[in-house]
């Protein structure tokens, strides 16, 4: 439990330091959707339509920017030869590290998106189901993403092959998460599709530190 919190603090420390983290994605994810009603127009109805799928689209976009340091740093250095080689088993290591980019990076776009929801006019009664949603999908971005940054992590300027690789696997939690939003504003059952989302964030969870374990040991040999 004691390595468990000191990798955990060395990452958000390293994460918050680098400015890649909270402060490059949130910034990020404010840009583009306020940019929004300057391309849609101001027109309340059609921004409430579409303020579901820009927020999550958002979100997903806003934790791509640092996905690509997760693992790079510490390979370039051997920090991660000497972390792979301690008790801590290798698919734990991956763990930390995708809850320490989900910390830095998901949390805030979960806290900054009931302010954002305001521009694009989003009904209130979705606002809950918003926040809910985000919280329950964020972590499976970081997760599925430690899978492609662990496929990229000797490639110099792999950021747009990590893109390619991460971005398809997004789309389950991107159509459950946008769905929960819209039915909530639609006022139909909310359930069916937020229990999807949560299914698939419990199975990444479940599954992807072993398949980025496995993708670091190759990097490693």
């Amino acid at each position: 439990m004691n390595a468990t919190f000191a990798v955990l603090t060395r990452e958000l420390r390293l994460a918050l330091r680098s400015g890649g983290g909270a402060g490059l994605g949130l910034a990020f994810f404010l840009i583009v959707v306020m940019l929004i009603p300057f391309g849609v127009g101001p027109f309340p109805s059609l921004l409430a339509q579409i303020a579901p799928g820009t927020l999550w689209i958002a979100a997903l976009l806003a934790c791509l920017l640092s996905l690509d340091r997760l693992f790079q740093a510490d390979f370039e250095d051997g920090t991660l030869d000497i972390l792979a080689l301690s008790p801590m088993p290798l698919e734990g290591l991956v763990a930390i590290k995708a809850t320490a980019h989900w910390l830095t990076t998901g949390l805030p776009l979960v806290i900054a998106a009931p302010v954002l929801g305001i521009t694009l006019n989003l009904p209130s009664n979705a606002y809950w189901w918003l926040v809910i949603s985000l919280a329950v999908g964020t972590p499976a971005l970081s997760f599925l993403g430690a899978i492609g940054a662990a496929l990229t992590v000797g490639i110099r300027r792999g950021g747009l092959l990590l893109s390619l690789l991460v971005l398809p696997l997004y789309i389950p939690t991107l159509i459950f998460g946008a769905r929960t939003v819209t039915a909530a504003v639609e006022g139909v059952d909310v359930m069916p599709a937020f229990l999807l989302l949560a299914g698939v964030t419990l199975l990444t969870l479940a599954l992807t530190p072993i398949a980025a374990a496995a993708a670091l040991r190759m990097h490693m040999r």
